[in-house]
């Protein structure tokens, strides 16, 4: 009965790929299999020193990084991560986080890695807006991976918003923006560091370093979803 009330629903209201917003079929969600199939992989995962571990080299220790997506303002990706974002649509990340974990599960970057961390949202931010994107993402890459998530890391102060600063003043403006939660022990562990967008890579940095620093024993890897080019 619930399948047919759905498939009445859907005929009437059929819910269109955000991207292309052709009609979905009754197997696909937010994304037509077309529009899926054609987001611009990096390939990243597959490369070593690549771009993205690049940007990173020298600053902490980790094991390899990744950004699954190229991102520009105007691509789909962006307006993708607007719909989850700012429209309502927080299970989007979900899906992105499915796509990316079977990509990365089959190519085996994830086979050394026994936890997923979100890097968090400062508790009013996330109060406001009433999740953390990130935090489905890494829901959508333990779904199809099996790797557990855990919340080990916290915000300890809002954050301006970087748009209109200097790459000094993004550095100074995530210094020491993280802490690690009480009674969380990541020593010796194989850790991948989730977050949304990898612009400068100021925010994913500082969250590391909060992770590397208490904890210099750890293997890191840094992933998300879409990065910047």
């Amino acid at each position: 009965m619930k399948q047919w009330g759905n498939d009445i629903i859907n005929f009437f209201f059929p819910a269109h790929c955000h991207i292309c917003e052709s009609p979905l079929a009754s197997h696909e969600k937010f994304l037509c299999t077309h529009c899926i199939e054609h987001l611009p992989r990096t390939g990243y995962h597959r490369e070593p020193r690549n771009p993205m571990e690049q940007r990173f080299a020298g600053q902490f220790p980790f094991e390899a990084a990744t950004g699954h997506f190229f991102y520009s303002r105007d691509s789909s990706l962006a307006q993708l991560i607007q719909d989850m974002k700012y429209r309502g649509f927080s299970s989007i990340g979900n899906l992105l986080g499915e796509i990316a974990g079977r990509e990365l599960f089959s190519a085996g970057f994830l086979s050394d890695i026994n936890c997923i961390i979100p890097v968090p949202m400062h508790f009013w931010k996330k109060a406001k807006r009433g999740f953390n994107q990130t935090d489905h993402i890494a829901e959508g890459i333990s779904k199809t991976s099996g790797i557990p998530v855990l919340n080990a890391l916290k915000m300890t102060r809002e954050r301006k918003s970087q748009t209109s600063l200097t790459q000094a003043q993004r550095l100074e403006n995530a210094k020491n923006l993280f802490s690690i939660r009480k009674n969380i022990d990541l020593g010796r562990q194989s850790l991948m560091l989730v977050d949304d967008v990898c612009t400068t890579g100021t925010t994913l940095a500082s969250a590391a370093k909060a992770i590397t620093d208490n904890f210099p024993d750890v293997k890191l890897y840094l992933f998300t979803i879409g990065v910047t080019f």
